[in-house]
């Protein structure tokens, strides 16, 4: 009897321990609907949870579960929080990881990578952001503002090991968040306007050592190209453009794909932004703005994408990746969806790269006519490239779409993109000179910024000038069988935050002015409102002890706008 009771007890405590995060739990987390266990919610990344307990007929009774004063420093949100074992990990400001009790709010732990606020610190384009963490046996990862990659003890917060990912000497940042593929913890970086030369790493999530690297734009043709793809891209480039770096920088979207064993990354623009300056003569300047489908165990490029071939206008397609599979002129297809900033949905079969898609997502677009299918070539309107002087371009470097994730919900069909209308005149700065290390603006784009405020003398369409289009924010319903737009949303502030889909019919979103929203997935109505924070990131649900909770972080980290993370839940505080 002793003997029974001891194995029930050793039974019960062992179904007491944490569930690892391992390889095979995230490659089944598409289908684990309690817990949020990577950035994307699942390797295919479509920030869909098949929770249903809040739901379109009763998401309008959400109210506070809780709130967590994070205590951040100066500095926007954008982090999407990971929950396991009923912990929720994520980052702020400053490349600051924490973790607290995802059913009470209960700070558990914080570590600070303690990175210069001041001019002796790293530099960075877009603010000391930072997106999110990965999870890996017992381990939390993270990219920091000064190119390291750190894992943190998941229990103390305690490091376990660092990594520098970039020269030290060089002006790259890390505000994207790592992804887990085969044991490896995959990181990226950004500093395109400070003479970086993109890459994207792979590190040993136990140990730190590096496995593999591949570099998206080719270096000096002098040298020996560290991978065979880089002698193909050289005859794409003029000029010296190894010495000002290239871009091509990797810090945002990655997607997985375990049964074709392919790993997606997106690419960033050139650096300078001025093609002319950066390659004499054009070219396409491969691979700039493009998806790049890799082998995770060593990099090996198997197929790749150009979204903006010899891109002048900062269009990166760095955005997030997202893969489905999904039955397209009567044929099933393995796909990836992108919606760069360009202003066009792209989808591709992400086996071989063939581009079966191409449509445009936001209204103002006039740097091209379209996509030509056959060639997969954007049909460009010439002066978008501003040859004799300034010309008002649709979008702007801010894109149409930026780091904000889109969301599939598998029931409806539909991908959710938080997009903006932008505008920009770009004109060359006759007063450029390159400079590495720069430490202030303007940065080495090539584009005089002050031509920004005053009318353009030359358009990129034809005819006179048109007036700029209205900045604002979109969501915006893409069925990408159909090839148009379900519904649209339009905002009351011109960016806005990542989105998340659930089976409930609901689709969350937050706004930089502060406003968290749920809409109908199928229909885009209003079901629920509340205003919080401004500075809105990505939203994430889970369940724990049979509650469904929503959460998202928002504030930018100062006096007049406190960081917080928010939870709700179904009859909760007002």
């Amino acid at each position: 009897m002793r003997f029974v009771l001891l194995t029930a007890l050793a039974g019960f405590a062992a179904a007491q321990q944490p569930k690892p995060v391992d390889d095979a739990t995230l490659k089944r987390a598409q289908a684990a609907s309690k817990e949020w266990l990577t950035y994307g919610r699942d390797y295919a990344e479509t920030h869909y949870s098949p929770l249903r307990q809040i739901n379109d007929s009763n998401v309008s009774r959400l109210g506070l579960a809780w709130s967590w004063d994070t205590e951040a420093s100066a500095g926007g949100m954008e982090a999407t929080p990971l929950i396991s074992n009923g912990v929720m990990y994520g980052t702020l400001s400053w490349s600051v990881v924490f973790a607290v009790d995802a059913r009470t709010g209960k700070f558990k732990w914080k570590w600070d990578p303690e990175i210069p606020r001041n001019a002796s610190g790293p530099r960075f384009c877009c603010g000391p952001v930072n997106r999110g963490v990965a999870l890996y046996r017992g381990k939390v990862y993270s990219g920091t503002l000064d190119g390291k990659l750190v894992a943190l003890d998941a229990e103390t917060g305690k490091v376990a090991w660092q990594a520098q990912t970039t020269d030290p000497n060089e002006d790259y940042s890390i505000t994207g968040a790592p992804r887990i593929v085969k044991g490896n913890v995959i990181i990226g970086n950004g500093g395109a306007e400070y003479a970086a030369r993109g890459f994207v790493s792979a590190y040993d999530a136990e140990t730190g050592k590096l496995a593999w690297r591949f570099y998206t734009v080719p270096g000096d043709p002098s040298k020996p190209f560290e991978h065979a793809e880089l002698a193909a891209a050289a005859k794409t480039w003029k000029g010296e453009w190894w010495k000002m770096g290239g871009g091509g920088t990797v810090w945002d979207g990655m997607a997985y794909d375990p049964d074709a064993d392919l790993l997606y990354i997106g690419t960033g623009n050139g650096g300078p932004w001025d093609q002319h300056v950066r390659s004499p003569g054009g070219g396409d300047n491969l691979y700039l703005s493009s998806i790049l489908a890799l082998r995770p165990d060593n990099g090996k490029m198997v197929w790749y994408y150009q979204t903006t071939p010899g891109d002048t206008w900062d269009y990166t397609a760095v955005q997030p990746l997202l893969l489905a599979d999904l039955t397209m002129n009567g044929r099933q297809r393995k796909v990836i969806m992108q919606a760069p900033k360009n202003g066009f949905f792209y989808v591709l079969d992400r086996i071989t790269g063939e581009l079966l898609s191409a449509d445009p997502y936001a209204k103002q677009i006039n740097w091209a006519k379209g996509i030509d299918l056959k060639t997969g070539r954007p049909i460009e309107n010439p002066e978008a490239r501003f040859p004799d002087g300034p010309a008002l371009v649709s979008p702007g470097p801010g894109g149409a779409h930026n780091w904000h994730p889109m969301s599939f919900n598998p029931a409806t069909g539909l991908v959710y993109i938080p997009g903006q209308e932008s505008s920009f005149t770009y004109v060359r700065d006759p007063k450029f000179t390159f400079e590495k290390n720069r430490r202030a603006m303007p940065w080495n784009t090539g584009v005089d910024f002050s031509a920004a405020f005053r009318p353009p003398a030359t358009t990129a369409g034809p005819g006179a000038a048109p007036p700029p289009p209205p900045p604002g924010g979109f969501l915006v319903a893409m069925d990408p069988v159909a090839h148009k737009e379900r519904w649209r949303i339009t905002l009351r502030t011109g960016f806005n935050g990542g989105t998340m889909t659930t089976a409930g019919n609901l689709v969350f979103q937050g706004t930089t002015d502060g406003h968290f929203f749920a809409y109908s997935a199928d229909k885009g109505e209003k079901l629920w409102e509340v205003q919080i924070a401004p500075g809105l990131a990505t939203p994430v649900t889970y369940q724990l002890d049979g509650k469904q909770y929503v959460a998202i972080l928002g504030g930018r980290g100062n006096t007049q706008a406190p960081s917080k993370l928010f939870a709700f839940e179904l009859d909760g505080k007002p």
